[in-house]
């Protein structure tokens, strides 16, 4: 059932990728977008940075300096302070989803913008987020999970700005708002919480990703890809009408995956022509093997920076 939906999908996609390439919007073409990995489970041999498990990546496109996630801890401060990128100057943050190795790392973020030399006071960045990030839960292990800074205190440092839907950052960089669920083997993993147990069912809808418009097609950008890297594939397909895709670099949420699912995103993938493929955080090494069969997997790791056109 997987491999016909993922064939008819495909095909669908090639018959209308003439109509894409017209629909796409004229968008002027400057300084290439830069992606500097801030954390990661990993890091790279001779640059000495500090790893942790969690993900925080530093963008630049033009003007706009996107922090999007922030790690367990203060770690991509110190990284980013280590790199030479001043954090404090930052113009937005998006959050992919409220796990605590996505935004453990926002007190610290709050604190820096708050402690900000004076002759460098900038506007309050904006906080892109779903709304059900904000709070916290407790899951079945229970620890914690979700933002413990109050609503209060978010608004005094950013403009927040919460949304189900796709919010362009820049004209060529996009915050893709709920992910839709289309495949039938990934995005339904269940998360009990002590609050009701069967009552209490997390399919973490709030999970998004980034996605951006190159010259050479989209590149994706994943916190975790709860909500399935197939399905953030097509969703950021549909939101920027553009079909080639030329790298996805972020967390798959390939932990110990059915054979299902596995051999269903291997499939789904393999299909894409992938240019790069930079899979890291919580894909697993078995999964970075059975996928390395059908595309190169790039290493990642703190400090690796990427450009695109």
């Amino acid at each position: 059932m997987a491999s016909e939906k993922i064939k008819i999908l495909i095909f669908w996609e090639k018959s209308i990728v003439s109509f894409f390439k017209v629909s796409v919007k004229k968008i002027e073409r400057g300084e290439a977008m830069k992606l500097t990995v801030l954390v990661d489970n990993n890091s790279i041999i001779d640059d000495y940075l500090l790893a942790e498990p969690g993900l925080s990546f530093f963008i630049e496109d033009g003007e706009e300096k996107v922090l999007f996630d922030l790690g367990y801890s203060e770690v991509f401060l110190q990284n980013a302070f280590k790199l030479g990128i001043d954090l404090s100057q930052c113009t937005t943050v998006a959050i992919s989803h409220g796990h605590t190795d996505h935004t453990g790392g926002l007190e610290g973020l709050i604190k820096l913008l708050w402690e900000r030399e004076e002759g460098k006071k900038a506007p309050k960045p904006r906080l892109i987020l779903h709304p059900d990030i904000i709070g916290d839960r407790v899951r079945e292990k229970k620890n914690m999970v979700g933002i413990f800074s109050g609503r209060q205190a978010l608004e005094k440092t950013f403009r927040v700005q919460e949304s189900t839907e796709p919010v362009w950052i820049t004209d060529r960089l996009v915050y893709l708002g709920e992910i839709d669920r289309e495949f039938p083997f990934e995005g339904k993993k269940k998360i009990k919480d002590d609050r009701g147990f069967e009552r209490w069912v997390d399919y973490l809808r709030e999970d998004s990703a980034l996605a951006y418009v190159s010259e050479n097609g989209l590149v994706i950008i994943t916190g975790c890809s709860h909500s399935g890297i197939c399905n953030i594939v097509e969703t950021a397909r549909r939101v920027c009408k553009e079909y080639r895709i030329v790298d996805i670099i972020g967390g798959l949420h390939l932990q110990k995956p059915s054979l299902e699912q596995i051999e269903g995103t291997k499939e789904y993938l393999a299909g894409l022509d992938l240019k790069n493929f930079h899979a890291c955080h919580c894909t697993d090494l078995q999964s970075k093997i059975q996928l390395n069969q059908v595309m190169e997997v790039t290493e990642v790791g703190v400090g690796l920076q990427l450009e695109y056109q």
